[in-house]
């Protein structure tokens, strides 16, 4: 038997609405909602989900959606 590495990667997303006068205003709001945790994806709508396999003396096997 060999050991894997298994990397798994999603994407999810939400939509949120803020008020602003233009657009660098509202992703400077949005970013700092985000990080202050007002604006948190859960569970989010799935977008995309994609693997990645390694193992040792072998060849990654290159991302690919599952």
């Amino acid at each position: 038997m060999q050991k894997f590495k298994i990397t798994i990667e999603e994407m999810v997303s939400e939509t949120f609405e803020v008020l602003a006068d233009n657009d660098d205003q509202a992703i400077s709001i949005a970013i700092e909602k985000h990080k202050s945790g007002e604006f948190v994806l859960e569970p989010g709508n799935l977008v995309a989900k994609q693997m990645f396999v390694e193992s040792e003396g072998r060849m990654p096997i290159d991302w690919f959606e599952f």
